[in-house]
Formats: C-alpha cells, structure tokens, sequence
C-alpha cells in the first residue's frame, strides 16, 4: 500500500538522495522516493519495513522526522 509522509530535516538534496538509496535497499520496500523540495516520502513497504525506516530515518543526519500525511 502507497504511504506519503511529510519528511523534515534533510538538509540537502544529495542528502535526500543517499537516505533514499539507503530505504530502498530494506527488505520489504518495493518502492521509496523521497522529494526534497516538498519534503516528502512516497513508499510501499511492509509494516517490518516501515519500522526499519523510521529508524533509519530518525538515525540519519540529525534526525529525520516523519509524519504520514497520506
């Protein structure tokens, strides 16, 4: 199922970048792509998946904080 959420503090579009590369090499994503400019993240994963990306997320930089919208 496609999700959006709203993804601040990434500071860079080649930041948005390696964290996207980084999403989609979890297991159980079968898509992520995230838009710097609007700062969001469309995905399909699975809930495990989810879990793993929030972390990966909240890990990142200085955090990456996500919050669905959609």
């Amino acid at each position: 199922m496609k999700q959006i959420y709203k993804a601040t503090g990434i500071d860079c579009a080649n930041c948005a970048n390696t964290l996207e590369s980084k999403i989609q090499k979890i297991h159980g994503v079968t898509y992520a792509q995230i838009d710097f400019i609007a700062e969001r993240l469309t995905i399909e994963a699975t809930d495990d998946a989810l879990i793993k990306v929030k972390e990966i997320c909240l890990n990142f930089e200085d955090g990456v904080t996500l919050k669905r919208i959609k």
